[in-house]
């Protein structure tokens, strides 16, 4: 998967306050990178990691909030600028990576 990784870059500090978990390296997949702007992207993140999980329903939300505590992965759902349908953020288990993609991507 092609991706652009901000991890490195030294200049780039994320903070978000009322932050539940740390996000990790970020990564963008060339989906995502088409069809949205970095702006936007970061809005998102900061919902994302302070458990706003956007667009999932009743029951993902609920499984997102008990993988906090049990370390699973958490997936929330936002609505794509200008283009209609979604795409994802997914924080993987570890905390170790945070990937911005398309549903049709994963």
């Amino acid at each position: 998967m092609g991706r652009l990784s901000l991890e490195n870059t030294k200049s780039f500090k994320l903070t978000s306050h009322g932050a539940k978990f740390e996000a990790g390296a970020i990564t963008l997949t060339p989906g995502f990178m088409d069809k949205s702007n970095p702006k936007y992207a970061l809005t998102c993140l900061a919902y994302h990691l302070t458990g706003d999980w956007g667009l999932v329903g009743d029951e993902d939300w609920a499984k997102n909030d008990r993988a906090l505590e049990q370390g699973d992965m958490i997936l929330s759902s936002y609505p794509l600028p200008d283009e209609g349908g979604e795409f994802w953020i997914i924080t993987e288990h570890d905390r170790s990576i945070t990937t911005f993609l398309l549903p049709e991507e994963y």
